[in-house]
C-alpha cells in the first residue's frame, strides 16, 4: 500500500540528492530521473529515487575500477 510519504515532490528529491529542484525537474523531463507528472507538477516514488541513487553509486564504483 502506498503511503503519502512514499510520493515526493521536486523540492524533497532535491533535498535528498543535494541538488536544486530545477535540476530535479530537468533530469526528470530528460528521462534521467524516474518521475511522473500530476497536474503539471513532478512527483517521484521514494523507492524509485532510492534505486536511482543505488544505480548512480554502482556506476561510479564501476568507473573507478
Amino acid at each position: 500500500m502506498l503511503v503519502a510519504n512514499d510520493i515526493l515532490d521536486a523540492d524533497e528529491v532535491g533535498e535528498m540528492l543535494k541538488i536544486h529542484p530545477r535540476t530535479v525537474k530537468r533530469l526528470a523531463s530528460q528521462g534521467e530521473l524516474p518521475g511522473f507528472k500530476v497536474g503539471g507538477q513532478w512527483r517521484f516514488r521514494r523507492e524509485a529515487i532510492d534505486e536511482y541513487i543505488r544505480r548512480q553509486e554502482q556506476q561510479h564504483n564501476d568507473q573507478k575500477k
